[in-house]
């Protein structure tokens, strides 16, 4: 007579939820699936939380020194930026915005840099922002992050290794990995996270999503393939990516050529104090930059 025991040792351990009722391993598949589909909706709604192109101003004026660059991504992509000439710049700076703006915000941010650093500058929207195409995805917000950057080591006449990439939140996230990938004069990074999925799990704690989430961005794991100079700021009142994130970071970074900039009392989004220029020219300055 066959056994009927549970022990079979020809059945995997794995094998144990074929014992379920057809119906009930039906519904926790469905459940599971609507589970998965769900975190997927909202993740690319809290991840990329993209401004309406029409909320921007557009408009550009010849004496502002400001013109719009157009460029492909890797997959063909159209991105469009904003390219801040320099009649002498001394260095070019490439800069990556956060998650819930769009190039036409940071007019004014993008002029501070060019003249504190004595720059040329290009700040540009990644896939599904402003006015570039595409929706969205780690994947494609990186290519788009690495083609940005060598169109404006071409535009400059410099190497990708010239350029000095500053990435703010989401964007650190995208200078490291541009960083990782082609090089950087320096890696400038501001409020940044360890990984995305180490921020959302602070913040969603009854959500699986380390186990979900498809948009990571490793910053920590990459960060180790980029050896040049590093200077990351955070504020400490920083409820959205905790400060600690900040100092992993910095402590990962493989190279003798690192400062910390730590503002007190200072929020996710709030500007980067004026002594902080000053401290960053001085930091290029000391690494040769």
């Amino acid at each position: 007579m066959p056994s009927t025991s549970n022990n079979n040792p020809d059945r995997p351990r794995w094998a144990w939820w074929v014992r379920w009722p057809a119906g009930v391993l039906r519904r926790v598949l469905i459940v599971y699936l609507l589970v998965v589909l769900g975190m997927t909706f909202i993740e690319r709604w809290l991840v990329y939380p993209a401004p309406a192109a029409a909320e921007g101003d557009w408009q550009l004026a010849p004496e502002e020194a400001i013109s719009d660059a157009w460029f492909d991504s890797a997959d063909g992509t159209r991105l469009h930026g904003w390219y801040f000439s320099h009649q002498n710049p001394k260095r070019v700076a490439l800069y990556f915005h956060g998650n819930g703006e769009q190039v036409a915000d940071n007019r004014e941010l993008m002029e501070l840099l060019r003249d504190e650093l004595d720059a040329a500058v290009l700040v540009f929207d990644y896939r599904g922002y402003g006015l570039s195409g595409g929706k969205p995805n780690e994947a494609g917000v990186i290519a788009d992050g690495l083609a940005a950057h060598r169109w404006l080591a071409e535009q400059t006449g410099r190497r990708t290794d010239e350029v000095i990439l500053i990435g703010r939140s989401i964007g650190g996230g995208v200078a490291v990995a541009a960083a990782a990938e082609q090089g950087a004069a320096a890696l400038v990074l501001q409020s940044t996270f360890t990984r995305l999925t180490d921020a959302a799990a602070i913040h969603y704690p009854w959500l699986p999503v380390r186990l979900l989430m498809k948009n990571r961005y490793d910053s920590l794991g990459r960060i180790a393939r980029y050896r040049g100079p590093v200077m990351i700021s955070h504020g400490t009142a920083d409820g959205v990516v905790p400060f600690e994130h900040s100092r992993r970071l910095f402590e990962a970074a493989p190279t003798d050529k690192k400062q910390f900039f730590e503002m007190t009392d200072t929020g996710h989004n709030d500007p980067q104090p004026p002594d902080y220029y000053r401290a960053l020219v001085d930091f290029l300055r000391q690494s040769g930059v």
